[in-house]
Formats: C-alpha cells, sequence, structure tokens
C-alpha cells in the first residue's frame, strides 16, 4: 500500500502539519525545524549543538511526539560507561545462564543528551548503533527497532567538563544545527506562555510507524538528475583539494547530503532535486565535519556555507 493511500494528505501537507505542531512549541525555529525533519525522513542522526537552555531536548522530545516514536533519554557525564547505553547480561540463578537487560539504545528515538560530557569510551557505544542500526554485546548481534534515530546534543567545546567528538563519530551525524537565543518578541512570547514540557505532552502523534517509514522511502526515490550528482562531488572533492580544510568531506558525507537534499524536495512536494536543495541542505551537512587549518580549529556554519556556495560552481 503506498503513503498516499495510507494517508489521503499530499506528503507535503502531512509534513508541514508536522512542522506546524511544531513551531507552536519551539518559537521562530522554523529552518531549523525543517532541517530537523528532513534529517529523521532521510534516516540520518542529527546533533544538536548550542548552550543549555534553549530547547535542545525539547525539540528531541517533541519529534518523538509528533512521529510517534518510542523514545529514551541517555543523560551522558563523566562516569557513564558502554553498558549504561547498550545493556549488560546479567547471571539468572533460575535459568543457570545470562539473560541480557536492553539498555535505553533499545528504542527508535533515543536521546544522547550532552553528549559531550561523556569519556571517549561511553561516546563510542553509540558507533555501531548509528552505522549499522545494531549492536553487539557478548558476541551477539542483536538489531535495534525500526526506524531507528540519534539526536544528540551537545555543549559548546569551550564549557567546562566536555570531551571533544572524535571525528569518526561526527561523521555518523547527517546534520548538526544550531538554535541559537529567540528574537525578543518570540522569547516575549514564550516567557508569557505556557510550560513548553506541558505543551510537548499534549502533542498526538501526526505519523505512525507505517507512515514514516513510507515517507523515508518516498525519499530515496526522489530523483538526482547527473547534474545534481555533479554538483555533490563537486563539492566534495574541492573540500579535499583545498588548502584551507585540515581533511575534506568523505564519501558518507556526500552520500547524507543528497539524501538530505532529497528530502528537503519532498518537504517541497517535489520528486525530484534540484541545486537549491543541496544549498539548504549543505551548511547542516558539511560544517561539523570540516576542519580549518592543521589546528583542526572549527569554524562557523555561516562562513563555511559562504566559502562553499561561492567557489562551487552550479
Amino acid at each position: 500500500m503506498s503513503l498516499t493511500q495510507r494517508h489521503p494528505r499530499p506528503r507535503a501537507n502531512l509534513t508541514e502539519s508536522i512542522l506546524d505542531s511544531a513551531r507552536a512549541v519551539i518559537l521562530g525555529k522554523d529552518r531549523e525545524l525543517r532541517l530537523a525533519l528532513a534529517c529523521l525522513l532521510a534516516r540520518g542522526h542529527l546533533l544538536i549543538e548550542d548552550l543549555p537552555g534553549v530547547g535542545k531536548t525539547t525539540l528531541a522530545h517533541l519529534l518523538a511526539r509528533l512521529l510517534g516514536l518510542d523514545y529514551s533519554r541517555i543523560q551522558f557525564t563523566s562516569d557513564l560507561l558502554p553498558a549504561d547505553v547498550i545493556g549488560v547480561s546479567v547471571y539468572d540463578r533460575a535459568s543457570e545462564g545470562f539473560r541480557f537487560h536492553p539498555g535505553p539504545i533499545f528504542s527508535q528515538l533515543v536521546l544522547a543528551d550532552e553528549i559531550n560530557r561523556a569519556t571517549p569510551k561511553a561516546q563510542s557505544a553509540l558507533l555501531e548503533a548509528m552505522e549499522e542500526r545494531q549492536v553487539t554485546v557478548d558476541g551477539e548481534t542483536r538489531p535495534l527497532p525500526e526506524p531507528f534515530f540519534v539526536i544528540a546534543t551537545q555543549n559548546p567545546l569551550f564549557q567546562v567538563g566536555t570531551f571533544p567528538l572524535p571525528e569518526s563519530q561526527l561523521d555518523r551525524f547527517l546534520m548538526r544545527i544550531q538554535l541559537g537565543y529567540p528574537d525578543a518578541e518570540q522569547e516575549k512570547t514564550l516567557l508569557a506562555g505556557e510550560d513548553r514540557r506541558a505543551m510537548v505532552a499534549r502533542q498526538a502523534p501526526a505519523l505512525d510507524n507505517a507512515q514514516l517509514i513510507a515517507l523515508q522511502d518516498a525519499v530515496f526515490q526522489v530523483h538526482a538528475a547527473p547534474p545534481i550528482i555533479d554538483y555533490v562531488h563537486a563539492i566534495l572533492q574541492f573540500t579535499r583539494a583545498s588548502e584551507r580544510f585540515a581533511f575534506g568531506l568523505s564519501p558518507r558525507a556526500g552520500l547524507g547530503m543528497l539524501h538530505a537534499a532529497k528530502a528537503w524536495a519532498l518537504m517541497a512536494d517535489r520528486d525530484y532535486t534540484i541545486p537549491e536543495d543541496v544549498q539548504a541542505v549543505l551548511p547542516a551537512c558539511a560544517v561539523h565535519r570540516l576542519s580549518a587549518g592543521a589546528a583542526g580549529q572549527r569554524v562557523g556554519e555561516e562562513e563555511i556555507a559562504t566559502f562553499l556556495l561561492e567557489r562551487v560552481p552550479v
């Protein structure tokens, strides 16, 4: 059964309905909400980096509610162990054997809150899950639920008690977004309005699992013409050849950028991609994967996006 048969509304109306519900809770962040939804529709994982208190956790919980997903939250701390994420096998005297107790990773949407406050050992517990959507414990491979998403929040690296994510971890996040402070009018509305957590709790799912998977399948059916493929490839090649970057974008980054562009096109109710789709998602897909110079200093999203869009011709 097709998505249209399951749900009578056009796909663009369906995604707009989700965004309308999200806008009522997260004020003044339309572009960030669109990017987050596009990321999940493209079967990617999302990294939200910003100061504490700007709504990172609220956004993750809200997306789980609106998309009808099972939700679990892992608070990353310096003493977190991989077993706290994946689960642990405990000896059962009754059966005289070990019984596996699944950890919070076995949910459809996992919030890794303040992921860079944990040590690299704990962070590495997510690597296999994010890439292969499975975990291996005691030599046994266990599949994760479908669909499966990781949304991680990260505090700025200048804050005390943070451990930078390694490049291998960053590359597994399809997108990185920043929410930032709301503008003055939106913040006044926020201060005078209802508690955001109560608003999230009242939200009804806009999709069921079958409809969400159908939307994801539709993303991968969006057509990318050869010139679009050439454009994405030219971006990859430019980052690898440019002396400005310590290293360029990986093939995984190119695939992710193309999938995100297809999701952006689908949300605009198109079954084909255009260069503007690639340009819309490029900052969120590229900036966290690039380092400037030998020192590896991260550069701002606007600066790197402007640099790439100006230097790589369509």
